[in-house]
């Protein structure tokens, strides 16, 4: 017989040692953080690009985290914010996170390309915190984040998803430079 192929998002092996999933983390500067934190580390590691992403519950509990394995994993799906909204997703044995009632936040540690944000709106998120904004993005790493709705913030909003945005962005932009540094974007 025949084995069917399986597609699974797969974390560096560095992740185990680096998070604290027992930490509560319980203000939108600590998730930020944690975001930016995985962002750099992939950097560093060269592990994928420079994005880091993390689920919260409303009490602060670490769900998932993500990184961009883009590269590493040969998939364009692969973004760090995706990759944290499947773990997320598998843990807590639902596609919609917030369908259980409880209120779930992503940290991403850029504004999210046109294929996150489209995740984001289907994946039961409430809350979404950002770092570094797209023109940042763009202009310090060379990545193509894809179109937006020209009211993306408002559309998100209207749909009960609370948006927080430039959340440490001096922070995500340094290791946008770090990974241009490197050579930056490569695919």
């Amino acid at each position: 017989m025949r084995a069917i192929p399986q597609t699974v998002a797969t974390l560096p092996a560095w992740i185990a040692a680096s998070v604290d999933f027992e930490h509560c983390y319980a203000s939108d500067d600590a998730r930020m953080a944690l975001a930016i934190q995985l962002a750099g580390l992939n950097v560093e590691h060269a592990t994928g690009g420079p994005f880091g992403a993390a689920v919260f519950d409303n009490a602060g509990a670490l769900v998932a985290v993500g990184v961009n394995r883009v590269e590493p994993l040969k998939s364009s799906l692969a973004h760090a914010e995706i990759v944290a909204l499947v773990a997320a997703q598998r843990k807590l044995g639902r596609a919609r996170l917030n369908r259980d009632g409880g209120r779930y936040t992503l940290a991403a540690s850029a504004q999210p390309c046109c294929q996150c944000y489209g995740a984001i709106v289907w994946a039961g998120i409430d809350k979404l915190l950002i770092g570094a904004r797209t023109n940042d993005t763009q202009s310090l790493a060379g990545f193509d984040e894809g179109p937006l709705p020209q009211d993306w913030i408002g559309e998100l909003e209207r749909r009960g998803i609370e948006v927080a945005r430039d959340l440490q962005r001096d922070a995500a932009r340094a290791v946008l430079r770090a990974y241009a540094a490197q050579g930056g974007a490569r695919y």
